[in-house]
């Protein structure tokens, strides 16, 4: 019989629903029960692209065994970390700070009032390399539970307290200046890797965040390093193992510090900066092998992800079948050079190894060989390449696929529109201007309600339960000022209007200006979650600033410029002194010092050529955060039209700061060089 979590939406609980455990979903009811039972509540958070989360869930949560001792003597609790962002963070901070280490499944033991008092992640069903196995631990805990319970609620409290005690660094709502940015540009030099591009060492993520503001800091300053830092870095990546050489798109991270292997989960977030980050790298930069990643992540994303509704979906797991009943990870994209041959025959298979670089030993297991680019590709035959990267791909196509987790993320299906809407302008792509379209208008159809208040899943057409958090509005709106700016429908400003008010209003402290991550009317949890650090994607508090600031630019809204600039006074506290970890921030930062540039197209109409082209140079420049408003002089939809007239009858750009304009053009040539320097 399936259990409570047969009836949730989130495909990583659906994956539970049939364990012999007898989960619940979080929730009052839940808690109310452990209270009522006398029994401990085990907290076990995971996501479905997770493979440790998977591994344990075989090992312990589908043996009755264990099951029968769970259902016994705890109340078992299950969250989709990504469907409850703030529970995880919660806890996930509890975890660090008593264990020094975090991750995920994430196991956590708590009193019926919800309070933390053991903490873990991963546990093996046997004792393994001086780590107790879970029926281990689950019986201590029951020991403590039953034998110590006065103990249990001490620790428990003491846990709580600290946690609800803790303070962030934040720097009193003063943006920063010249010396704070120039400091945060010094600290990620120390840090970066000149040999392989990046950050640090192995696991190595992609700095997306960083290199927004690496870009972003050369076009405003001219610092070559910057920029020199940003281009290695990405053709490291989209050499290596971690970009998929087939099919397009990013897997999460590398095992490696040379990009070769990856953990091969694919997320809908890392596909979304990134295809944004390397169309930001080809407009700087004029690079083919930026503007080729861009297209081909932005078509993966489509191709892949995208779902029935028109949204897209969080993520690809890493493992898959392997042809054989196994279910390991990275099967679906790894080589041997025997596959290579029966697929291309033994002449092409030798030239498709050297290209790619698949060896004899193989760069992963069992021989298997993660696919790179390891050489120029001018030394091989480009037409040659081509027939064999069809065959290959046309025949990895026959594999068995990995799983796709189909909900949708507001947060992140914002992100996607911003980068498929500039990527699909940029390259004169229609198709994924209009894709980002239908996800804009899914987020508003489906996740937003009649007060502008954000949902933060769905799936199937059906609308989860659990509320939007800060990156929710703050993600979802700067993809609609994104569409605002690529489609010149104001309607979009106006949505990303409604859901900033809700920024101000419900998630700021309106003394200092900080922001927290839930709301202030939200399910009240052991501490409100706050955390202006970027994590996989740009924390909520620096895309909330962001968003601001280009909507004020927008508008002239002073309330939405004065929050976005309070909101920055953390990035002057922490982006000298950890600038990889406030990447967004920092950026953000940037387009503060630049005003952020505030241009306006007019023409006689939209499908005026003249304007056309006026408008695709507007969005090709390479200020800092500049926004873009076009439209027709009698438009009232964008306040940067108003009383913005054609020139001589012809279409004209005006290059704003503060609504303040110089003089305007109709000269893309001009107009390029004003958003250049």
């Amino acid at each position: 019989m399936p259990n409570r979590l047969a009836h949730e939406t989130s495909p990583y609980l659906l994956q539970h629903a049939d364990n012999p455990v007898d989960w619940w979903p979080w929730s009052a009811e839940a808690f109310e029960e452990a209270r009522r039972s006398g029994k401990p509540v085990l907290l076990s958070v995971g996501y479905s692209s997770c493979h440790w989360c998977h591994v344990m869930a075989h090992e312990s949560f589908e043996d009755q065994e264990t099951a029968d001792y769970l259902n016994a003597h705890y109340i078992s609790v299950k969250v989709d970390r990504e469907e409850r962002p703030d529970v995880d963070a919660v806890y996930m901070e509890a975890v660090q700070a008593a264990t020094g280490q975090g991750g995920w499944p994430m196991t956590v033991f708590l009193t019926p009032d919800a309070e933390p008092f053991y903490f873990g992640t991963y546990f093996p069903p046997a004792p393994r390399q001086g780590m107790p196995s879970f029926r281990q631990v689950l019986e201590g805990v029951r020991s403590a539970w039953v034998d110590r319970r006065d103990e249990v609620a001490d620790v428990a409290g003491k846990i709580t307290r600290d946690l609800a005690e803790r303070e962030i660094s934040y720097g009193g709502g003063e943006a920063p200046g010249e010396e704070e940015l120039a400091q945060a540009l010094l600290g990620l030099t120390r840090e970066y890797d000149p040999q392989r591009g990046g950050f640090g060492g192995a696991p190595k993520f992609p700095p997306s965040m960083v290199i927004e503001f690496l870009l972003r800091h050369h076009a405003r300053t001219g610092a070559e390093g910057a920029l020199q830092m940003a281009q290695d870095t990405c053709e490291r990546m989209a050499r290596g193992g971690i970009y998929d050489q087939l099919g397009g798109g990013f897997a999460r991270y590398s095992v490696d510090r040379d990009w070769v292997v990856p953990h091969f989960e694919k997320m809908l977030y890392d596909n979304a900066l990134l295809c944004r980050v390397y169309a930001h790298l080809w407009r700087a930069t004029g690079s083919e092998l930026a503007r080729r990643v861009a297209l081909e992540t932005a078509d993966f994303m489509v191709r892949e992800l995208r779902t029935d509704e028109g949204g897209f979906a969080s993520a690809l797991d890493a493992d898959s079948d392997d042809g054989t009943g196994r279910h390991v990870e990275g099967a679906y994209y790894v080589w041997t050079p025997e596959q290579l041959r029966e697929v291309l025959g033994e002449e092409d298979a030798e030239l498709a190894a050297r290209y790619f670089g698949v060896t004899e030993e193989g760069t992963f297991e069992e021989g298997a060989s993660v696919l790179q680019l390891p050489q120029q590709d001018g030394l091989f035959d480009a037409e040659k390449v081509a027939s064999i990267h069809e065959r290959l791909l046309r025949q990895r196509g026959t594999r068995p696929a990995p799983g796709r987790d189909d909900k949708i993320v507001a947060a992140w299906n914002g992100l996607a529109v911003a980068a498929l809407a500039e990527t699909g302008a940029y390259f004169d792509r229609p198709d994924l201007v209009e894709a980002a379209l239908g996800a804009g208008d899914l987020l508003v159809r489906l996740h937003l309600d009649d007060h502008a208040r954000l949902t933060r899943t769905s799936k199937d057409g059906r609308a989860g339960a659990n509320a939007g958090v800060l990156e929710d509005y703050a993600d979802v709106a700067e993809g609609f000022l994104a569409l605002a700016s690529v489609t010149g429908e104001g309607v979009w400003l106006e949505f990303a209007g409604f859901l900033l008010d809700h920024v101000i209003a419900r998630f700021a402290d309106a003394e200092s200006g900080a922001f927290y991550d839930t709301a202030a009317d939200a399910e009240q949890l052991i501490r409100r979650p706050q955390d202006p650090t970027d994590n996989a994607a740009p924390s909520g508090w620096s895309a909330a600033a962001g968003a601001l600031l280009s909507y004020a630019a927008q508008t002239g809204a002073e309330p939405h410029r004065t929050a976005a600039e309070k909101a920055l006074g953390v990035v002057k506290a922490l982006g000298p002194r950890v600038p990889r970890f406030i990447g967004w921030g920092l950026a953000v930062a940037e387009a503060d010092l630049d005003g952020p540039r505030e241009v306006a197209v007019v023409g006689p109409s939209l499908t005026d050529e003249g304007t056309k082209t006026l408008h695709r140079t507007a969005l090709l420049g390479t200020a800092p955060g500049a926004v873009v408003a076009v439209g027709t002089p009698e438009s009232d939809e964008f306040p940067l039209l108003a009383d913005r007239p054609l020139q001589q009858g012809q279409p004209a750009a005006y290059v704003c700061r503060n609504f303040t304009c110089d003089a305007p053009t109709t000269d893309p040539d001009r107009l390029r060089t004003a958003l250049s320097s």
